[in-house]
């Protein structure tokens, strides 16, 4: 039996890295008292696996991991509506585990099914108007930045990276569709571009999605339960 969860990071833990979010879920795993699997040899370990990494200082109410149960756990021994609670409970302020479901057996891994994000961006010196000139990215044909990657730095074209740039409702936020496949935007790189006269670093950013391309249309990897008020938890970051 496998299992998938969406849990958000939100608040101070958006300053903890990758590496060490994941070693939260495994002592939390651990203290709810999940039968997870565990990989043979001489250091064995939990199963599990985790989707994109979200940079560091970022936070989202979108976050996914796969966890593998042990071979003789049936489908019946996992109370799926109890265990959310559970697992947020075990885990540290910030970490909210919003819905578990049964993963299919033959899916392809998060990272390698994720084919965008939808990000919303914004500032205490961000201006309606900073977001609605920063919509105006979209007519142009090339946008070039450089980046650094392992020590080289290199001038690539990221226009192909954003999907759609918009306003939320209130004005006060960008909401950014970011393509994932190849070497992805982060949104601190869009931050530079969207708002040259801000520095990147004063811009939060939230993901709000995780989107599975499904033949031309685009879905969630596990869409927010019915009790679960998505504006809410973004007013939370």
């Amino acid at each position: 039996m496998k299992l998938r969860a969406r849990s958000t990071k939100i608040g101070k833990v958006r300053f903890t890295s990758h590496r060490d979010a994941a070693r939260m879920w495994e002592r939390a795993l651990r203290r709810a008292g999940l039968p997870v699997a565990f990989t043979e040899g001489f250091t064995p370990r939990q199963k599990i696996s985790f989707g994109l990494a979200l940079p560091t200082g970022a936070e989202s109410i979108a976050e996914y991991v796969d966890i593998e149960l042990q071979p003789d756990v049936a489908p019946n021994d996992v109370d799926l509506d109890t265990l959310p609670r559970r697992l947020s409970d075990a885990l540290p302020n910030g970490f909210d585990v919003l819905a578990v479901i049964e993963r299919e057996q033959r899916v392809d891994s998060l990272q390698e099914a994720v084919a965008s994000c939808t990000w919303q961006l914004w500032g205490p010196q961000l201006t309606a108007d900073d977001h609605r000139e920063a919509c105006r990215l979209l007519e142009s044909t090339e946008l070039v930045l450089e980046r650094e990657r392992k020590g080289k730095r290199s001038a690539d074209d990221v226009r192909p990276m954003i999907l759609d740039l918009r306003p939320d409702p209130t004005g006060d936020r960008l909401i950014a569709d970011l393509v994932t496949i190849g070497r992805a935007l982060r949104p601190g790189e869009l931050a530079e571009l969207a708002y040259p006269n801000i520095d990147a670093r004063d811009v939060r950013a939230l993901r709000t999605h995780q989107w599975l391309d499904d033949d031309g249309s685009r879905r969630e990897v596990i869409p927010l339960p019915a009790d679960v008020d998505a504006s809410t938890l973004a007013v939370l970051a």
